[in-house]
């Protein structure tokens, strides 16, 4: 059984402040348990009931962490969980440390002022389906290891590196010339009708105001998703199907 402190412990990593003061974030579910047992990610701690821990003893060997485990009641875990339907495990994991090179070849997917933790979560599922490795997000996004984002990578999130930086320093110091391609709900050129290079960066603006003034500088592609309506409804898509949409049209270029 935890005690009340543990709980209490447990539970504060639902808040960004004390994720970022000790490095972990929160991992729950048996779907995305699975997933970080399957990854390099160092594990801090796992509770877990019995049945839980009975069903994995051979990962657990073979990640050599008994020493990690805590056996918990579902009782004591539907105090800490965040899931809306039981649960049997909850685990805190480490923060990796971001990797700091930008990789000239292939895709980058680069958020700007993202909020939604779905639409974050749901971006980097949609990376880690189209092989893009690396997400670069504006320092106002949402935080990548909010517990809605963790889980709605459905295990992802251990699969594509997601760095937050200065944007503005960062664009100013790509290759002269190098791609950028700026979706805007209209003025832009299809993406029907454009030639993608696939060594490039796509920016997705945020939900609400689209691509700041700020980055919108740097953009040297501005192109659009057309709508086939004629009654300009509805006004724009979600960042998240947008992003699915034009990486598609990106990636089957030849």
């Amino acid at each position: 059984m935890l005690s009340k402190a543990e709980i209490k412990r447990i539970s504060r990593y639902k808040q960004s402040k004390f994720r970022n003061q000790d490095g972990l974030f929160v991992v729950e579910g048996e779907k995305m348990l699975e997933e970080l047992l399957d990854s390099n990610y160092e594990i801090a701690t796992i509770y877990a009931t019995k049945q839980w821990i009975d069903n994995n003893k051979s990962k657990i060997h073979q990640k050599s962490i008994e020493n990690k485990i805590s056996e918990a009641s579902e009782e004591d875990l539907n105090k800490i969980t965040l899931l809306s339907t039981p649960n049997q495990v909850y685990a805190l994991a480490k923060m990796p440390q971001s990797p700091n090179t930008f990789q000239s070849k292939g895709l980058t997917i680069l958020l700007d002022g993202i909020k939604d933790p779905g639409n974050l979560g749901t971006i980097i599922r949609l990376a880690d389906w189209f092989a893009v490795e690396r997400i670069i997000c504006s320092q106002d996004c949402v935080d990548v290891y909010n517990p809605k984002t963790v889980q709605s990578t459905m295990g992802s999130i251990f699969r594509v590196n997601v760095e937050y930086i200065e944007l503005k320093i960062f664009l100013e110091n790509l290759p002269k010339d190098y791609p950028i391609y700026g979706s805007i709900v209209e003025g832009g050129e299809s993406i029907y009708e454009k030639s993608f290079q696939k060594d490039s960066i796509l920016v997705i603006g945020s939900e609400s105001h689209g691509i700041s003034q700020e980055i919108r500088k740097y953009i040297n592609h501005n192109i659009t998703i057309p709508r086939f309506r004629t009654d300009n409804k509805p006004e724009s898509l979600n960042a998240s199907i947008a992003t699915a949409i034009i990486i598609s049209e990106i990636l089957k270029t030849k």
